[in-house]
């Protein structure tokens, strides 16, 4: 799973800022190696120092100590197991979670309680979060992520439920 992506260089000795997706940088600090995805190829990369430096970290990886090099992975995302990423709050999820899940109508329409499609992913809007949601009737729609939206997001129970199916139209 994603759990950072890496910014530019910092400093001389090859550290790079790396700011957490989650929005956390605890669990950051820990990391001994990570996958760093760029340009379609991953590559395992060694950690050899951490600082914090909220709201990011500073990481230096083996083998990258200058800032020529560090550059290179300018732009990488960091991938890492689960028990690596930060540990979810109550009515929090990881967007890997929600992958695949299917969304109900509710809304006291004929629709009612009828799958009308599958979030295939969350992604980022000028306004928000927004969840691509590819229809039963075929296509995409991307709606704002709110809990206006989506009353119950539910991955344990294998649903999320929107009502306002307005939005679709």
């Amino acid at each position: 799973m994603i759990i950072g992506q890496i910014g530019s260089p910092h400093g001389l000795n090859g550290f790079v800022k790396v700011r957490s997706l989650s929005g956390e940088i605890d669990h950051l600090l820990k990391l001994k190696e990570v996958f760093a995805a760029k340009d379609g190829q991953e590559r395992l990369l060694q950690i050899k120092e951490v600082k914090p430096a909220p709201p990011a970290v500073l990481i230096r990886f083996d083998g990258y100590d200058s800032p020529e090099k560090a550059k290179t992975l300018s732009g990488a995302s960091l991938l890492a197991g689960r028990e690596c990423a930060a540990p979810l709050k109550k009515g929090e999820f990881y967007i890997e979670d929600l992958k695949g899940l299917p969304v109900i109508a509710k809304s006291g329409t004929t629709k009612e309680g009828e799958t009308i499609g599958h979030i295939t992913d969350i992604v980022e809007g000028g306004g928000g979060d927004l969840a691509e949601i590819k229809l039963v009737s075929g296509g995409l729609k991307l709606i704002p992520f709110r809990k206006e939206f989506f009353p119950e997001i539910t991955p344990e129970k294998g649903r999320v439920i929107l009502t306002n199916l307005w939005i679709l139209e």
